[in-house]
């Protein structure tokens, strides 16, 4: 049986930066991912450039060009001479699980902490690029063992 958890008291409270999870992505490459994912799920021609991504988030096209780029020469995505951007298959594979934990999470806020969506959704997506992976695998079991997803 597991031990009742208990607060942190301020004595043995640490703080410490928030690093993003050891040998990933920044959060704006996992952000870029996911909404290509997204987005290529919604359009029935899956078709997306980077204008697309740019609009979707509100960000600069330059800024998102510098982005894609970065995406680009680590292997994640290519993008054709048409501008259409695809996934390499570990570019993809990286997408999917970023949306799962958003997924994952968004779950628990609405159906654990009584969060409206709107709200899981926004805080989903910022918790989703710094939360381990160990805790992610913790709160995905306690999920599915109550039958919530």
């Amino acid at each position: 049986m597991m031990e009742k958890a208990q607060l942190t008291s301020p004595q043995d409270a640490v703080p410490e930066p928030v690093p993003s999870r050891t040998g990933e992505l920044a959060e704006s490459g996992e952000n870029y991912l996911e909404t290509i994912l997204v987005m290529k799920e919604r359009r029935t021609d899956s078709i997306v450039r980077a204008v697309d991504v740019a609009n979707e988030l509100r960000f600069s096209k330059p800024s998102v060009s510098r982005g894609l780029g970065q995406l680009k020469d680590k292997g994640l995505i290519t993008i054709a001479p048409s501008g259409c951007i695809e996934f390499t298959p570990e570019g993809l594979e990286k997408a999917k699980n970023i949306f799962h934990r958003h997924q994952i999470l968004t779950a628990m806020l609405q159906e654990v902490a009584g969060v409206p969506s709107d709200i899981a959704q926004r805080d989903a997506c910022r918790v989703e690029h710094v939360i381990s992976d160990e805790t992610m695998v913790g709160i995905e079991k306690y999920l599915k063992n109550r039958g919530i997803i």
